[in-house]
Parts: structure tokens; C-alpha cells; sequence
């Protein structure tokens, strides 16, 4: 649970101008950066010269993969919904009973917040004003597709005859709770939290026995 980005890992040291011809490599390290910069100085106080500068690149070369910084940061957002919905299939392709598709969903959405702490706050935690340039964009696209896919879970639940309430109201009940636990355990590490396993597990509890039927 220890990566802090949707990309290839880099060191944070810079280093000299770099050869040219590295291709995929060299986008990772820029959207590695950038994710880093983002997080660390608001998008709005990021600039192209600074991700440039972080990975030993001249503002022009970097222009060669990324022609502005909000399709840096869409790009970022992209990745980070596509390695959630890998996630996702992975689950649901286990064919377990809804209810126990429904809580692997839970707990793997959770996961992924904790494994990519950066992506995660750019995706989900970003403000609106920098939001529009980049990740209201991913979040309205994949991200819809995403939760319409965990949606029509809760349906299934329902269709059982498990489901108490609405599913569409029982649906953003749930996102909400584990939203909850990942973005105020990951923009507040100071307060004294319970082991977030133990912390997730409660959660999950509390909602399942609120919303299913026994």
C-alpha cells in the first residue's frame, strides 16, 4: 500500500537535461511530476517550467508529450479511473453474489485511494476552479461510467430482494462512506485514526446493516 502514484515511480531529485527518445518512460516521469507538483503546490501554482525543471526537460522538449497542463492533469486523472476500473472488473469478473460483489467493490475502491494518495486528492479532492481544466472532464466521463457500473450492483441487490431502500439513494450512501473514509484519512493523517482496516471494516458494517435486508 505504499505507491503514491498512478504512474511509474521516480525520484524526486532533479536531474540534468535529459537525452531525447525515451518516449513512454519520459510521459511517466512528467505525469509522475506533475502529480506530485499538483498536490504539493495547488494546480493553479504549478507551472509547465517547474514539471519541466523536476524532470531535467527544457519547457519545450516537455510540449513534445503534453501540450498544455490541463491535458497533463487529465491525463493523470485518466489513468487513475482506468487502474479503478481494472480493479473493478477484476472483482465483478468473480462472480460472487451481489451483495459480496458490492462490498469487494467497497473495500477495492478503498485500496486504490490509499495505494495512490496523490491521484486520489486530484481526482476526487480537487476544487472546482482548477477542476474544470482537467479532472471535471475525466471525472464526468470515466468516472460516471464507473459509478454507473457499481450502481447497476446495487440494482442487483435490489432484484434479490436485499436491498432496504432505493438503490440509487443506497448507491451514493455507500460511495459516499468510503469517499469519507479515504479522503479524510488521507487529508487529515494528524487526527489519532483506528487502524483503517479496522476503520473500514465498522464502516462497511454499519452500512450493510443499515441498507440490506438480512
Amino acid at each position: 500500500m505504499s505507491a503514491e502514484s498512478v504512474t511509474s515511480p521516480t525520484s524526486s531529485v532533479r536531474s540534468g537535461r535529459k537525452p531525447k527518445g525515451e518516449g513512454h518512460a519520459r510521459r511517466a516521469e512528467i505525469l509522475a511530476a506533475a502529480e506530485r507538483i499538483f498536490v504539493e503546490v495547488g494546480y493553479e501554482g504549478a507551472t509547465i517550467r517547474k514539471i519541466a525543471d523536476e524532470v531535467g526537460l527544457s519547457s519545450t522538449a516537455l510540449y513534445m508529450h503534453f501540450s498544455e497542463k490541463s491535458e497533463i492533469l487529465h491525463e493523470i486523472c485518466r489513468l487513475a479511473f482506468a487502474r479503478l476500473q481494472a480493479a473493478n472488473e477484476a472483482v465483478i469478473a468473480e462472480g460472487d453474489a451481489p451483495e459480496v460483489v458490492l462490498r469487494k467493490l467497497m473495500e477495492a475502491y478503498v485500496d486504490f485511494g490509499f495505494e495512490n494518495p496523490n491521484a486520489y486528492r486530484l481526482t476526487y479532492l480537487t476544487r472546482p476552479i482548477e477542476a474544470r481544466d482537467g479532472a471535471q472532464s475525466a471525472a464526468q466521463m470515466l468516472g460516471g461510467e464507473l459509478f454507473k457500473a457499481f450502481e447497476a450492483i446495487v440494482e442487483q441487490v435490489a432484484a434479490a430482494g436485499r436491498l432496504r431502500g432505493d438503490p440509487k439513494a443506497s448507491a451514493q450512501t455507500l460511495w459516499a462512506g468510503s469517499h469519507g473514509i479515504v479522503s479524510l484519512m488521507i487529508t487529515k493523517p494528524y487526527f489519532d485514526w483506528v487502524d483503517r482496516k479496522t476503520l473500514m471494516t465498522t464502516m462497511l458494517d454499519a452500512l450493510f446493516i443499515g441498507l440490506l435486508k438480512p
